[in-house]
């Protein structure tokens, strides 16, 4: 264009032709002449053809740096007070960290509860202490449970033996008893 040639329309063709705006154009400023003879789609594109049209590369703007620096952020880097906008709870709020928990806790006694390795009963009970904040992680909930089914167990034994105890006695009362009332007989039927 050194020429003072106008090739405004035919930038304008150019850009319809190889489909891109106008500023992605280059024209071959040794052959403008030949350019400004060409006035229609067809010819555009036979230029374009011959490369004295070019559709220019789409620049390229890297994230490489932006990888970088967002893998130091994952490592704890560049995330002190001097780079904080917001506050704590903006940056991460106290209801996101709240339905995790929930969620991470209720899926954790859904499948207990499946699998069996929980009653319905426990299962609501600690649902309900779920939702009171009384487990703050998986691995406390976890030991709860141990705890739970361990003392369940427990008791189930002790009163197992209680019973079995029970019956004993009872079975010793009842010889006794028989003893006594043989011996009763006895004494009667030699008099």
């Amino acid at each position: 264009m050194g020429s003072g040639i106008n090739l405004k329309s035919q930038k304008r063709i150019a850009a319809a032709v190889l489909k891109c705006g106008k500023n992605k154009i280059w024209l071959d400023p040794n052959e403008t002449s030949t350019i400004a003879a060409e006035n229609s789609r067809k010819g555009i594109a036979k230029l374009a053809k011959n490369g004295l049209i070019i559709k220019k590369k789409t620049a390229i703007h890297s994230r490489f740096r932006v990888r970088e620096k967002l893998a130091a952020k994952r490592l704890g880097r560049h995330t002190g007070t001097g780079k904080r906008r917001g506050t704590a709870e903006a940056r991460m709020p106290t209801s996101v960290l709240w339905m995790r928990r929930q969620r991470v806790l209720r899926r954790m006694l859904r499948r207990y509860r499946e699998a069996g390795k929980i009653d319905k009963h426990l299962y609501h009970v600690l649902y309900l202490k779920c939702k009171g904040n009384v487990f703050k992680n998986k691995r406390v909930l976890m030991e709860f449970i141990h705890k739970a089914k361990a003392d369940k167990a427990r008791a189930k034994l002790l009163a197992d033996q209680a019973e079995a105890h029970r019956n004993r006695t009872k079975a010793a009362r009842e010889r006794r008893a028989q003893r006594i009332a043989s011996k009763k007989e006895e004494l009667h039927a030699e008099k």
